[in-house]
């Protein structure tokens, strides 16, 4: 007796089958099941599964709020956002910070898997920052942590975006030279990114106080998004997959202390 068929899948378009791509690549959740992936241009959606892994951070940390101690809640949600996203970006934060002390040896360095000294020393100042900025956002209000989480992450991968707009790739070949192979130029490419941001500013339209000023701090990611790879690109002579890790972590920390800084401001009570 001859098996059933299995009856054909419909075809997906391209761009869904790289969001498929992008939210296997980039996160450690669960594939989906349909459509198939495609690993071609996913960094243009990188942004919206940072929101993603964002939001899973903001609900853990609404999870916690009142039933841990700050600092355990502020250390749980970023051992999770880490978790969330395998290391990969810190992985290339600290290849980073190796490479950059190395000097010319900089690709030798940044190749090497070992951790250096000052790889080290990054992912402690990068979790140290982290910390703080979320530490004094839960200061400011209960609602801001959560949102700026969110926002860190989307801007956080808009970075990478500009890194390969803008600078040459150093490793031809190399295992993440396929963004640049399949890049449309970057207003093609921050296109699912425009329409993301369309939906995240939204809620600001009637949102009431305190999310509003929560909001406006969280859109200040954008200045560290457009500078962080500028520095790295001209301190490189150039981008690699590790450098583009290093622009999200770095910009998702300058992010985060932006908005606290920002709400701080916001908040302070007028002199006199």
């Amino acid at each position: 007796m001859s098996r059933p068929s299995t009856p054909p899948q419909p075809r997906a378009p391209a761009w869904l089958r790289d969001l498929a791509g992008a939210w296997i690549f980039y996160s450690v959740l669960p594939a989906w099941p349909w459509p198939p992936p495609r690993f071609e241009r996913i960094a243009r959606f990188a942004p919206w599964v940072g929101v993603v892994l964002g939001g899973l951070q903001g609900l853990l940390w609404w999870a916690l709020q009142g039933r841990v101690p700050l600092l355990a809640q502020v250390a749980l949600v970023l051992a999770a956002g880490l978790l969330l996203s395998g290391g990969l970006h810190m992985d290339g934060a600290m290849d980073t910070a190796d490479g950059l002390a190395a000097g010319e040896r900089l690709l030798e360095a940044m190749d090497d898997s070992r951790v250096g000294a000052s790889g080290a020393q990054a992912l402690a100042l990068l979790l140290l920052l982290r910390s703080a900025a979320l530490a004094s956002l839960a200061a400011v209000a209960p609602i801001a942590a959560p949102i700026a989480l969110v926002w860190a992450a989307l801007w956080g991968r808009v970075a990478p975006l500009v890194a390969i707009a803008r600078f040459a790739y150093l490793r031809p070949g190399g295992t993440a030279s396929f963004h640049r192979e399949h890049w449309r130029g970057l207003a093609a490419e921050l296109r699912p990114t425009a329409l993301l941001l369309a939906l995240l500013l939204l809620p600001s339209c009637w949102l009431a106080q305190p999310a509003q000023p929560v909001q406006l701090a969280a859109v200040a990611g954008l200045l560290p998004a457009l500078l962080v790879p500028h520095w790295l690109g001209r301190r490189l002579g150039g981008h690699s997959g590790d450098s583009y890790g290093a622009c999200v972590e770095w910009v998702e920390t300058l992010s985060l202390l932006l908005a606290a800084l920002l709400l701080l401001v916001l908040r302070a009570p007028p002199a006199g």
